[in-house]
């Protein structure tokens, strides 16, 4: 008996020596939709992924992407991303994509009830913010997203100009 418990001992103790340090992630981001930064304040963002047809990611991993203008809607306890433009596949026949289709977003049921009460509540909007394939799936990152006055958009500019200026002179010393 205590042989037994002895092999097992070294079994436990090689399995936690032999772990390897886990792998950077595979992640490579395809299009990021600078336009929703400018014009809303992104309260917390929520991954998702997507609903593609055959040769849709085809396109996205050619970077054949435009997320500008496109929004994410609630229908009937699903999510759906409309006005995105997946541009159709060069090399693709009769059974290519239509460019500006509507595609459901995958998300646990629960995250979705939680998106819709704040989205209904507190007259915010889901806005996507980037497109990217990790671990070889096309993922997309959406904003829960406050729209920004023009006054704010203007202060932004301002503080984007001010840090530039200061980069400057620091570089010319």
């Amino acid at each position: 008996m205590s042989r037994g418990n002895l092999s097992m001992a070294k079994q436990t103790s090689a399995s936690q020596s032999s772990k390897a340090p886990p792998k950077e992630e595979d992640f490579q981001v395809i299009t990021v939709n600078r336009q929703a930064y400018h014009d809303y304040f992104v309260e917390r963002t929520v991954e998702a992924g997507i609903s593609l047809v055959g040769t849709e990611i085809k396109s996205i991993r050619d970077g054949k992407v435009n997320l500008r203008g496109s929004y994410a809607l609630i229908r009937n306890g699903e999510l759906w991303l409309e006005n995105a433009h997946i541009a159709v596949y060069e090399h693709g026949n009769r059974y290519n994509h239509e460019p500006l289709r509507n595609r459901k977003l995958l998300l646990h049921r629960r995250e979705i009830e939680q998106l819709q009460s704040k989205v209904s509540a507190k007259g915010m909007t889901l806005v996507p913010l980037k497109l990217y394939l990790k671990h070889g799936r096309a993922k997309i990152e959406l904003g829960l997203c406050r729209g920004k006055k023009l006054y704010d958009k203007r202060e932004a500019i301002a503080e984007r100009d001010v840090k530039r200026e200061i980069e400057r002179v620091i570089r010319k010393g």
